[in-house]
Parts: structure tokens; sequence; C-alpha cells
């Protein structure tokens, strides 16, 4: 038997303090193991640190090991292949993340029939070189697939420098990876599907973009005979809107049904659920409108992961993940009782808010010219500091400074539409929904339902939607600006 070779209890540390920074979240700022690592500080920004600093050092480290003779995993004792496995995989993932971003580009393009992947058989010959069994490169392959996508589509499709949105992206991160991603490639990156998530929000904040993050990130395995992965990152994202749909159909859509039914099903249709495949993920937005008996059906099939269509014995097994949405909040939901206990936690393995765009700006005003800049290059097809300025000046022009921003992400870019349209955007008009819930408090004031404190809330509120500034409403009321902004802000989380 050859003699093994033992890392040196300084090479040990150093790969233990790599994989420690390499598989951290990277939308979480830190640079203590980097600074260590490097010999300086790393002054590195949200998402770069691994790529950026890490590599050269993992290099060296890894051609003075190849200069010793040790170049594979089993050319270390068996107590030392963990930590030097985790330098090699990072190794190969740096060398290839250029050719798997490039991919991403071009599924997108190609849509729901699988890219080519031909780089792919080089990645696999180069981890098999180094020692890598055949399981567990496939293993690994997937999983930097996995690792890319879900940088992609975190940080190009939730923008925002704000304090809430980096939270976002953080909580978005570990949704996908958990908060260990070494223990998440070594017991849990087959069965995800166990763990559901709920996103609250209000309306028009960008849940949807949330819930497409997270669905087009799950692992995709590798079909080395045809050279391709399985299926397309597009095709593994579902998305349904509940309240689109009267009661009587909302079973069919999600089970599907089989021809004869019930009157008017002519034919056999396949729901969401049938639809999703085992590495796909289901989006239930505005679940809170669900009736109890569709919630009691939809429990156990995420409990029991089966179901049947309407009209039919059939038993079909859902493998997919399912992730749901609702514009009430966790109190609302409670208040309202319209959620089932049971329902709830079941969807809640992981609850995650996003943030109205009056608190991200609130935060950090220059988070709307960065919300600007990215919705108009999707308006246009390429970025243009130019129209963006332009934009954002008419913009300003037409709102005042704190303007509140009730229809969130959604308002905004209608407002950039109504710009390029007409130059100008007025806000009368996206206020006119808000007559029913003022003629519903003045009814409850009329009746002497409401506390001296809820008549405040209310009165400042419909002041503030209609004058949109706290000074303004401050100057009606004879209240100063701080406790104006405190009864909007507690009769907005009411409504």
């Amino acid at each position: 038997m050859a003699k093994r070779s033992r890392l040196t209890a300084e090479e040990r540390g150093s790969f233990r303090r790599l994989a420690e920074a390499i598989f951290s979240n990277p939308f979480t700022a830190t640079s203590l193991p980097l600074e260590e690592l490097v010999g300086r500080p790393a002054g590195l920004a949200e998402g770069d640190h691994a790529f950026t600093v890490l590599a050269p050092v993992l290099d060296q480290r890894i051609r003075l090991l190849d200069a010793r003779g040790i170049a594979r995993l089993g050319d270390v004792a068996p107590e030392d292949r963990r930590v030097l496995g985790y330098g090699y995989l990072f190794q190969a993932f740096n060398r290839f993340v250029d050719q798997f971003d490039t991919l991403i580009r071009t599924q997108m393009d190609k849509g729901d029939e699988p890219a080519e992947a031909r780089f792919v058989e080089e990645l696999i010959d180069h981890l098999a070189a180094r020692g890598f069994t055949d399981a567990d490169t496939m293993r690994f392959v997937s999983l930097f697939y996995q690792i890319r996508r879900a940088y992609f589509f975190i940080a190009h499709a939730l923008v925002g420098d704000s304090p809430s949105m980096r939270k976002l992206r953080r909580a978005l991160w570990d949704n996908v990876f958990t908060s260990d991603i070494l223990a998440y490639g070594d017991h849990l990156w087959n069965r995800m599907e166990d763990f559901s998530t709920l996103l609250l929000g209000e309306t028009g904040t960008g849940k949807g973009s949330a819930a497409a993050a997270i669905g087009r990130s799950g692992l995709i395995p590798f079909d080395r005979k045809a050279r391709r992965f399985t299926c397309s990152f597009t095709s593994t994202f579902i998305a349904i809107n509940l309240s689109q749909f009267p009661e009587s159909l909302i079973e069919s859509e999600l089970f599907g049904h089989r021809k004869g039914a019930f009157t008017g099903a002519i034919d056999d249709h396949q729901g969401i659920f049938e639809r999703c495949s085992r590495h796909g993920s289901l989006f239930l937005d505005e679940i809170g409108d669900l009736s109890v008996p569709i919630q009691i059906k939809l429990l156990n099939v995420i409990q029991d992961r089966q179901f049947s269509p309407v009209g039919s014995r059939r038993r079909l097994r859902f493998e997919g993940r399912v992730i749901a949405a609702t514009n009430r909040s966790r109190v609302q939901l409670k208040r309202e009782g319209k959620l089932r206990d049971d329902f709830f936690y079941r969807l809640s393995s992981d609850v995650i808010e996003v943030p109205p765009l009056r608190v991200r700006l609130e935060e950090y005003p220059r988070e709307l010219d960065q919300l600007v800049q990215l919705l108009l290059a999707r308006m246009t097809g390429r970025s243009s500091e130019e129209l963006t300025a332009r934009v954002l000046e008419r913009l300003r022009q037409s709102l005042p400074a704190d303007y509140p921003w009730p229809g969130n992400v959604r308002e905004l870019e209608q407002a950039l539409r109504r710009i390029l349209l007409r130059g100008v955007y007025r806000v009368e008009a996206a206020q006119d929904d808000r007559s029913d819930r003022n003629e519903s408090w003045l009814k409850r004031l009329s009746a002497g339902e409401l506390t001296a404190s809820e008549l405040l809330e209310r009165y400042c509120w419909m002041l503030h939607a209609r004058h949109g500034s706290y000074e303004a409403v401050a100057r009606l009321t004879a209240l100063d600006r701080r406790t104006v902004k405190k009864y909007v802000t507690s009769a907005r989380s009411r409504s």
C-alpha cells in the first residue's frame, strides 16, 4: 500500500478557513477569515468575496501540494481528504464559473428545451483527476450549476442596497441552500421538497420575483449521455395567482380534472401539481384567499405528497417544492382567521418578508435610482444613464419627496411607463381604489366603533393618501410630522 502524506496543521487550518469563507452566504458581508487568509484587509463588496480574493490564494496552496506529490484526494490520509476536497471543489468551480454563466444566459434565450453544456465533460474529468468518485462528481456538477443560478437570480432580480433588501437576499440564499451549505451538500441537496416557504409582503413588493429566484434555483441533475442538464430552469418554476379563479375552478387548476368530471369538462386537464417536475417549484400566490375546504386538500397534498385529479381515482405523486405568498401580514392572518393554523405551519418551514418600497426608500433613498435604472433597462432592452436621469427628474417633479408608494414596485414600474408616454405621473387615479376603504372606516365612525387613536390613524392616513406628504398632513391637523408618520404607518399596517 502506498504511503499517504498528511497535511500540516497549518495547511489543514488554512483549507478549513478557506472552506468557511468560500461556502458562506455570498450576500452576507464578512471579512473575518479572509483577512487572515490573504494577509490584508479584503475590502469586499456583497457577493464577490469568494471569487476576487480567495482564488489566487487557493491556487497557490494547491500548487505547493502538487509539488509535494499531493495531487489527488487519495494522496492524503483519510482525515485530511474532506478539507482538501473543499479546496479542489472551489478551484474547479472558479475555473468553470464563466462557462456556467454563459450557460445560464443561453438557457434563458433557449427557453424550456435544455441547452447543450459540452464544457461539463471537461469539468467531470477535472474532478475525477482529483480523485472524486463518479457519484460525488455528478452531484458536485449539479451543485455548481445550482449555486451559480441562485446567485444570478437573487443578485440580478432583487436589486437595492437598503438593509431590508440585503436581508431579503440573505434569506433567499439560505432558503435555497440552508444556513450551512456544506450540510446541504452532504444531506439535503435531494430533500428540499419537504421545505415549504411562505412569502409575506404587500401587493406589488416583488413576491413573485423572490419566489422565482427560489424556484429557478433548484438542483437539476446532469445527463452525461445527452450532455445537457435534465431540464431547463425556465420550466421548473410554475406560478398561479389563486385570486384569479372562482372557487368552483380552483381545485381543477391545482389538481387537474378528467373528461366528464363536471359540466363543461370536455377534455382532460392537467393541473399545476401534475405539471410540476420533481426538480420544480410551485408558487401559490394569494394563498390567504383560499377557502377552508381547499386549504385542507392542499394541506393533505403537501403532507402526503399525493393527489387525484377531479373525477379520477388515480393517485399521482407530487415531488416538487411549494412556495406560497400572501399580501396579508402575520398579524392580519391571525386576526382574520382566514388561514387555518395547521395549514399556515405546514407552509412555513421558512417565512420570508418582502419589504415595501416606502421602507426601502426610507432606509436608503438612492435605492429609487437603482430601481428606475433596472426597470428602464428592462423596458427598453438596454441601460441608459441619460434616460434614467431624465425620467428620475420627471418623477421627482411629479411626486412629493416622501410619497409612500402604496402600489410599491409595481406602481413605480407603471409610473415610469406613464412618464415615458406623457412626461408626468399623476397619482389621483392610483388612489381611487381607496374609496371603499375610506367608506368602511367612516361607517365604523358613524357607528361609534372607533377609538380615538384609531380615528386619528384613519384620518391622517386619508389625508396622506390625498396630499401625498407627512408635512401637508401635519399642517392640516396641527400635529407634528413624527406623530403623523406614526399614525399613517399604523393605519397602513391595519389596512
